[in-house]
């Protein structure tokens, strides 16, 4: 069992940044996948970005390549999601997962642990 817990959502303008951190409780933190979702209003929840056990592989939807860089320290049992040149359309709650039983994934399925959300509202 691990418990997740997002920060760093918030109010931004468009064309900002912000780095979204995502705790995880446990000592098996370094043998999980990691992964960012997010849901917009009305909008089903999506694949923003995942990361390997280690940190070697890195998958982005195509929407965020090249804005977002997600990134882990496994001794901090903490991954990370910088966000920058933010858009309107990125409004969303992000959501922080875990996968422990794949190295790295981009389907929701296969992450079993989710994080209660954080809120990132990008005006215009």
């Amino acid at each position: 069992q691990v418990q997740l817990v997002e920060s760093g959502g918030g109010l931004v303008q468009s064309g900002g940044s912000l780095r979204l951190s995502c705790a995880a409780s446990g000592r098996t933190f370094g043998s999980y996948a990691m992964g960012w979702f997010r849901q917009a209003p009305v909008k089903e929840r999506e694949f923003v970005s995942s990361i390997s056990r280690s940190g070697a592989r890195t998958y982005y939807a195509d929407s965020v390549k090249g804005r977002f860089t997600i990134s882990r320290d496994n001794a901090k049992n903490t991954v990370y999601l910088q966000m920058t040149s933010l858009k309107p359309e990125d409004t969303a709650v992000y959501y922080c997962a875990a996968a422990p039983r794949v190295g790295v994934s981009i389907q929701q399925s296969t992450y079993d642990y989710w994080g209660q959300g954080t809120q990132v509202t990008v005006s215009s």
